[in-house]
Protein backbone atom coordinates (compact mmCIF):
# COMPACT_ATOMS: atom_id res chain seq x y z
CA UNK A 1 0.00 0.00 0.00
CA UNK A 2 1.00 3.64 -0.41
CA UNK A 3 2.05 5.42 2.76
CA UNK A 4 3.84 8.59 3.75
CA UNK A 5 6.50 8.16 6.40
CA UNK A 6 9.16 10.23 8.10
CA UNK A 7 12.56 8.95 9.23
CA UNK A 8 13.50 12.18 10.99
CA UNK A 9 11.76 15.32 12.20
CA UNK A 10 12.06 18.48 10.15
CA UNK A 11 10.68 20.49 7.24
CA UNK A 12 8.00 19.21 4.82
CA UNK A 13 10.64 17.47 2.69
CA UNK A 14 11.00 14.77 5.38
CA UNK A 15 7.58 13.43 4.27
CA UNK A 16 8.40 10.50 2.01
CA UNK A 17 5.98 8.59 -0.22
CA UNK A 18 6.74 4.88 0.09
CA UNK A 19 5.22 1.40 -0.14
CA UNK A 20 4.50 -0.67 2.97
CA UNK A 21 2.66 -3.93 3.68
CA UNK A 22 -1.05 -3.61 4.41
CA UNK A 23 -1.40 -3.72 8.20
CA UNK A 24 -2.78 -6.72 10.07
CA UNK A 25 -5.73 -6.17 12.41
CA UNK A 26 -6.34 -7.27 15.98
CA UNK A 27 -9.53 -8.95 17.15
CA UNK A 28 -11.14 -5.62 18.12
CA UNK A 29 -10.00 -3.69 15.03
CA UNK A 30 -11.20 -3.08 11.50
CA UNK A 31 -9.13 -2.48 8.39
CA UNK A 32 -10.17 0.72 6.67
CA UNK A 33 -9.43 1.54 3.05
CA UNK A 34 -8.82 5.26 3.40
CA UNK A 35 -10.61 7.62 1.03
CA UNK A 36 -9.80 10.94 2.69
CA UNK A 37 -7.40 12.24 5.33
CA UNK A 38 -7.65 15.44 7.32
CA UNK A 39 -4.58 17.17 8.75
CA UNK A 40 -4.25 19.47 11.72
CA UNK A 41 -1.71 21.83 13.30
CA UNK A 42 -0.59 18.96 15.56
CA UNK A 43 0.53 17.08 12.42
CA UNK A 44 2.82 19.94 11.49
CA UNK A 45 4.14 20.36 15.04
CA UNK A 46 4.85 16.63 15.30
CA UNK A 47 6.64 16.56 11.95
CA UNK A 48 8.87 19.33 13.25
CA UNK A 49 9.75 17.43 16.43
CA UNK A 50 7.17 19.02 18.73
CA UNK A 51 3.52 18.10 19.33
CA UNK A 52 3.29 14.32 19.69
CA UNK A 53 6.91 13.74 18.61
CA UNK A 54 8.03 12.73 22.09
CA UNK A 55 5.46 9.94 22.15
CA UNK A 56 6.21 8.74 18.62
CA UNK A 57 9.97 9.19 18.18
CA UNK A 58 10.79 5.49 18.58
CA UNK A 59 8.36 4.19 15.92
CA UNK A 60 10.02 2.94 12.72
CA UNK A 61 8.57 3.63 10.26
CA UNK A 62 6.73 6.61 11.70
CA UNK A 63 3.46 7.36 9.91
CA UNK A 64 1.85 10.63 10.92
CA UNK A 65 -1.85 11.46 10.90
CA UNK A 66 -4.98 10.61 12.84
CA UNK A 67 -8.05 11.70 10.83
CA UNK A 68 -9.62 9.34 8.31
CA UNK A 69 -12.76 8.49 6.41
CA UNK A 70 -13.04 5.33 4.36
CA UNK A 71 -14.51 1.89 3.82
CA UNK A 72 -14.18 -1.15 6.08
CA UNK A 73 -12.55 -4.02 4.18
CA UNK A 74 -12.09 -6.46 7.07
CA UNK A 75 -13.25 -6.77 10.68
CA UNK A 76 -11.73 -8.65 13.61
CA UNK A 77 -13.75 -11.46 15.23
CA UNK A 78 -14.64 -9.32 18.25
CA UNK A 79 -16.09 -6.50 16.14
CA UNK A 80 -19.89 -6.38 15.99
CA UNK A 81 -20.55 -2.72 15.12
CA UNK A 82 -19.06 -2.73 11.62
CA UNK A 83 -18.77 -5.06 8.65
CA UNK A 84 -16.92 -4.97 5.33
CA UNK A 85 -18.43 -2.36 3.04
CA UNK A 86 -19.41 0.05 5.82
CA UNK A 87 -18.34 3.66 5.35
CA UNK A 88 -16.75 4.91 8.57
CA UNK A 89 -14.83 7.89 9.93
CA UNK A 90 -12.92 8.77 13.04
CA UNK A 91 -9.74 9.88 14.76
CA UNK A 92 -7.31 6.99 15.15
CA UNK A 93 -5.35 6.29 18.35
CA UNK A 94 -4.85 9.89 19.36
CA UNK A 95 -2.58 10.83 21.09
CA UNK A 96 -0.70 7.68 20.03
CA UNK A 97 0.48 6.35 16.68
CA UNK A 98 -2.48 6.82 14.34
CA UNK A 99 -0.70 5.86 11.09
CA UNK A 100 -3.35 7.67 9.06
CA UNK A 101 -1.14 8.76 6.16
CA UNK A 102 -1.71 5.48 4.34
CA UNK A 103 -4.05 3.69 1.96
CA UNK A 104 -5.09 1.24 4.67
CA UNK A 105 -5.28 1.80 8.42
CA UNK A 106 -5.96 -0.66 11.25
CA UNK A 107 -8.39 1.05 13.64
CA UNK A 108 -9.92 -0.01 16.96
CA UNK A 109 -13.64 -0.32 16.19
CA UNK A 110 -14.44 1.62 19.36
CA UNK A 111 -12.93 4.77 17.82
CA UNK A 112 -15.12 4.91 14.71
CA UNK A 113 -18.63 5.85 13.69
CA UNK A 114 -20.62 5.19 10.55
CA UNK A 115 -20.22 7.99 8.03
CA UNK A 116 -23.52 9.78 7.37
CA UNK A 117 -24.68 9.16 3.84
CA UNK A 118 -25.33 12.84 3.17
CA UNK A 119 -21.68 13.92 3.49
CA UNK A 120 -18.59 13.13 1.45
CA UNK A 121 -15.52 11.30 2.68
CA UNK A 122 -13.69 14.63 2.52
CA UNK A 123 -16.24 16.29 4.80
CA UNK A 124 -16.24 13.29 7.14
CA UNK A 125 -12.45 13.23 7.46
CA UNK A 126 -12.56 16.94 8.27
CA UNK A 127 -15.02 16.34 11.12
CA UNK A 128 -12.73 14.23 13.28
CA UNK A 129 -9.91 15.62 15.46
CA UNK A 130 -11.02 19.25 15.18
CA UNK A 131 -14.70 18.46 15.69
CA UNK A 132 -13.94 16.07 18.56
CA UNK A 133 -11.80 18.75 20.21
CA UNK A 134 -14.66 21.26 20.06
CA UNK A 135 -17.15 18.65 21.29
CA UNK A 136 -15.03 17.40 24.18
CA UNK A 137 -14.06 20.94 25.22
CA UNK A 138 -17.51 22.49 25.18
CA UNK A 139 -19.84 19.62 25.96
CA UNK A 140 -17.82 17.26 28.15
CA UNK A 141 -15.51 19.68 29.98
CA UNK A 142 -17.31 23.05 30.03
CA UNK A 143 -20.83 21.54 30.17
CA UNK A 144 -22.11 24.30 27.89
CA UNK A 145 -25.76 25.17 28.48
CA UNK A 146 -28.50 27.10 26.74
CA UNK A 147 -27.94 30.79 27.40
CA UNK A 148 -24.21 30.41 28.12
CA UNK A 149 -22.13 33.35 26.91
CA UNK A 150 -19.25 31.87 24.94
CA UNK A 151 -16.19 33.44 23.35
CA UNK A 152 -14.42 31.33 20.72
CA UNK A 153 -10.99 32.45 19.58
CA UNK A 154 -9.89 31.65 16.01
CA UNK A 155 -13.51 30.96 15.16
CA UNK A 156 -12.80 30.51 11.44
CA UNK A 157 -10.23 27.77 12.02
CA UNK A 158 -10.51 24.01 12.22
CA UNK A 159 -11.56 23.68 15.86
CA UNK A 160 -13.18 27.11 15.96
CA UNK A 161 -15.65 26.66 13.13
CA UNK A 162 -16.94 23.44 14.69
CA UNK A 163 -17.04 25.04 18.14
CA UNK A 164 -19.26 27.88 16.94
CA UNK A 165 -21.75 25.42 15.48
CA UNK A 166 -21.76 23.11 18.51
CA UNK A 167 -22.19 26.05 20.89
CA UNK A 168 -25.13 27.37 18.88
CA UNK A 169 -26.69 23.91 18.77
CA UNK A 170 -26.53 23.89 22.59
CA UNK A 171 -28.31 27.26 22.69
CA UNK A 172 -25.37 29.45 23.69
CA UNK A 173 -24.76 33.09 22.78
CA UNK A 174 -21.56 32.96 20.74
CA UNK A 175 -18.95 35.60 19.98
CA UNK A 176 -16.17 34.58 17.62
CA UNK A 177 -12.84 36.20 16.86
CA UNK A 178 -11.09 36.13 13.48
CA UNK A 179 -9.70 38.53 10.92
CA UNK A 180 -12.12 40.90 9.22
CA UNK A 181 -11.82 38.86 6.03
CA UNK A 182 -13.51 35.92 7.76
CA UNK A 183 -16.24 37.89 9.52
CA UNK A 184 -19.01 36.76 7.15
CA UNK A 185 -17.85 33.16 7.43
CA UNK A 186 -17.95 33.20 11.25
CA UNK A 187 -21.35 34.89 11.34
CA UNK A 188 -22.57 32.44 8.70
CA UNK A 189 -21.71 29.59 11.05
CA UNK A 190 -24.27 31.02 13.48
CA UNK A 191 -22.14 33.25 15.68
CA UNK A 192 -24.13 36.08 17.27
CA UNK A 193 -21.22 38.53 17.17
CA UNK A 194 -17.79 38.83 15.56
CA UNK A 195 -14.62 40.58 16.72
CA UNK A 196 -11.83 41.49 14.31
CA UNK A 197 -8.87 40.65 16.53
CA UNK A 198 -6.58 42.87 14.45
CA UNK A 199 -8.76 45.95 14.85
CA UNK A 200 -9.78 45.84 18.51
CA UNK A 201 -8.69 43.91 21.61
CA UNK A 202 -11.46 41.47 22.44
CA UNK A 203 -11.26 42.38 26.14
CA UNK A 204 -12.54 45.84 25.21
CA UNK A 205 -15.63 44.33 23.60
CA UNK A 206 -16.86 41.43 25.75
CA UNK A 207 -17.20 40.72 29.46
CA UNK A 208 -18.88 38.28 31.85
CA UNK A 209 -18.27 35.29 29.60
CA UNK A 210 -19.29 31.88 30.91
CA UNK A 211 -16.86 30.00 28.65
CA UNK A 212 -13.82 30.98 26.61
CA UNK A 213 -12.32 28.47 24.18
CA UNK A 214 -8.74 29.34 23.24
CA UNK A 215 -7.28 27.71 20.15
CA UNK A 216 -4.54 30.35 19.78
CA UNK A 217 -2.40 30.38 22.93
CA UNK A 218 0.22 32.93 23.90
CA UNK A 219 -1.08 36.01 25.72
CA UNK A 220 -4.64 35.12 24.72
CA UNK A 221 -4.84 32.99 27.87
CA UNK A 222 -4.05 35.86 30.28
CA UNK A 223 -6.22 38.29 28.37
CA UNK A 224 -9.13 35.86 28.32
CA UNK A 225 -9.15 35.66 32.11
CA UNK A 226 -10.15 39.33 32.15
CA UNK A 227 -13.45 38.66 30.37
CA UNK A 228 -14.66 35.55 32.22
CA UNK A 229 -17.08 35.89 35.10
CA UNK A 230 -16.44 34.14 38.44
CA UNK A 231 -17.37 30.50 38.13
CA UNK A 232 -16.74 30.60 34.39
CA UNK A 233 -14.43 28.35 32.40
CA UNK A 234 -11.32 28.88 30.29
CA UNK A 235 -10.29 25.98 28.07
CA UNK A 236 -6.94 26.15 26.29
CA UNK A 237 -6.00 23.80 23.48
CA UNK A 238 -2.61 24.64 21.93
CA UNK A 239 -0.36 25.80 24.75
CA UNK A 240 -1.92 24.59 27.95
CA UNK A 241 -2.30 26.59 31.12
CA UNK A 242 0.95 27.14 32.91
CA UNK A 243 0.93 27.20 36.70
CA UNK A 244 0.95 30.99 36.90
CA UNK A 245 -2.18 31.27 34.77
CA UNK A 246 -3.85 28.46 36.69
CA UNK A 247 -3.23 30.38 39.92
CA UNK A 248 -4.60 33.56 38.35
CA UNK A 249 -7.69 31.68 37.27
CA UNK A 250 -8.21 30.30 40.78
CA UNK A 251 -7.78 33.76 42.28
CA UNK A 252 -10.61 34.99 40.07
CA UNK A 253 -12.80 31.99 40.85
CA UNK A 254 -12.42 30.73 37.27
CA UNK A 255 -12.02 27.13 36.15
CA UNK A 256 -8.96 26.79 33.92
CA UNK A 257 -8.36 23.68 31.82
CA UNK A 258 -5.93 22.42 29.24
CA UNK A 259 -7.47 19.59 27.24
CA UNK A 260 -5.96 17.04 24.92
CA UNK A 261 -8.53 15.44 22.66
CA UNK A 262 -8.86 11.65 22.83
CA UNK A 263 -10.19 9.10 20.34
CA UNK A 264 -13.76 8.17 21.26
CA UNK A 265 -16.28 6.35 19.08
CA UNK A 266 -19.27 7.39 21.19
CA UNK A 267 -18.37 11.05 20.71
CA UNK A 268 -17.93 10.37 17.00
CA UNK A 269 -21.47 8.97 16.92
CA UNK A 270 -22.78 12.19 18.47
CA UNK A 271 -21.00 14.20 15.80
CA UNK A 272 -22.28 11.85 13.10
CA UNK A 273 -25.83 12.57 14.23
CA UNK A 274 -25.30 16.32 13.97
CA UNK A 275 -23.66 15.96 10.56
CA UNK A 276 -26.50 13.74 9.34
CA UNK A 277 -29.23 16.26 10.17
CA UNK A 278 -27.26 19.27 8.95
CA UNK A 279 -26.79 20.97 12.30
CA UNK A 280 -23.03 20.55 11.93
CA UNK A 281 -21.13 21.12 8.69
CA UNK A 282 -17.46 20.67 7.92
CA UNK A 283 -15.97 23.48 5.86
CA UNK A 284 -13.26 22.08 3.60
CA UNK A 285 -11.30 24.99 2.17
CA UNK A 286 -8.70 23.04 0.22
CA UNK A 287 -8.37 19.47 -1.08
CA UNK A 288 -4.98 18.00 -2.02
CA UNK A 289 -4.01 14.70 -3.55
CA UNK A 290 -2.31 12.22 -1.22
CA UNK A 291 1.00 12.78 -3.01
CA UNK A 292 0.77 16.51 -2.21
CA UNK A 293 1.13 16.02 1.55
CA UNK A 294 4.05 18.44 1.82
CA UNK A 295 2.00 21.20 0.17
CA UNK A 296 -0.91 20.45 2.52
CA UNK A 297 1.44 20.80 5.51
CA UNK A 298 2.65 24.14 4.17
CA UNK A 299 -0.94 25.34 3.84
CA UNK A 300 -1.72 24.49 7.48
CA UNK A 301 1.58 26.00 8.64
CA UNK A 302 0.60 29.31 7.01
CA UNK A 303 -1.94 29.84 9.80
CA UNK A 304 -4.42 31.20 7.27
CA UNK A 305 -6.59 28.16 6.68
CA UNK A 306 -10.35 28.67 6.93
CA UNK A 307 -11.97 25.47 8.19
CA UNK A 308 -10.09 22.34 7.21
CA UNK A 309 -7.53 20.96 4.75
CA UNK A 310 -8.16 17.45 3.39
CA UNK A 311 -6.32 14.99 1.14
CA UNK A 312 -7.89 12.34 -1.06
CA UNK A 313 -6.31 8.89 -1.26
Amino acid sequence: MKAITISQFGEPDVLQLTTLPTPDIKDDEVLVQVKAISINPVDIKTRMGKGMAGRLKDFKPLILGWDISGIVTAAGPAVTAFKPGDEVFGMVNFPGHGKAYAEYVAVPAAQLALKPGNISHEEAAAATLAALTAWQALVKHANIQAGSKVLIHAAAGGVGHFAVQIAKWRGAHVTGTSSAANSDFVLGLGADAHIDYKAQPFEEVVKDMDIVLDAVGGDIIDRSLEVIKPGGTLISIPTGLNEAVTEKAKARGINGYFILVASDGEDMEQLAGLLADGRLKAHVSKVFAFEEMAAAHEQIASGRTVGKVVLTV
